[in-house]
């Protein structure tokens, strides 16, 4: 019987975005196969990590491309963007939290790109007047993704409703970085 990888790893991620610290059983078990198929399919832990931090690129990078990140005013590509990221959002809060994606030379060239596009919007933002210049791209993209973590653990935990998810965090993020007319 022919596994379905796409399958099992949307749900580890569900599984891991609610529980982080879920066993390689557990997952399995989440999946609906055995161990060995899981180990199969992914020889540890760290093989899956990385293979969720695959989808978690590829999902952040369909959602830039849906919102049109370079169409009309900055905010408003920005609103677009939290909107279509939102599904994955607590995949994003679980690779958040797994600093082995981040170090060394291994670091995935995925996030980069990534990086670099969302910089770009707050780069032009600020160049149309709408974001304040005294706060880098590269500060403004590191606030969202902490933003979107903590919006899908609020989320995920009961705190927060999840129809007010894309309102909350880009109501923070532009309060913060909208420029502000002198007095």
């Amino acid at each position: 019987m022919a596994v379905d990888r796409d399958l099992v790893l949307r749900s580890a991620a569900a599984l891991l975005t609610r529980k982080s610290t879920a066993t390689m059983d557990e997952v399995a078990k989440a999946a609906g196969i055995s161990r060995a198929t899981l180990h199969r399919q992914f020889a540890g832990r760290d093989a899956l990590v990385r293979a969720l931090e695959a989808l978690g690129i590829a999902e952040c990078e369909a959602s830039a491309d849906a919102a049109r990140l370079d169409d009309g005013p900055a905010q408003e590509a920005l609103r677009r963007f939290v909107k279509e990221l939102e599904p994955a959002a607590g995949l994003l809060a679980f690779l958040y939290t797994e600093n082995q994606l981040f170090e060394g030379e291994e670091q995935n060239e995925g996030w980069a790109r990534l990086d670099a596009r969302i910089a770009a919007l707050f780069r032009r933002g600020q160049a149309t007047g709408e974001f304040r210049i005294d706060l880098t791209p590269a500060w403004l993209t590191e606030a969202l993704y902490g933003l979107m973590a903590s919006g899908a653990w609020a989320v995920s935990e009961g705190r927060v409703a999840s129809k007010d998810f894309t309102y909350m965090i880009t109501e923070l993020l532009l309060g913060g970085s909208l420029r502000r007319e002198e007095s």
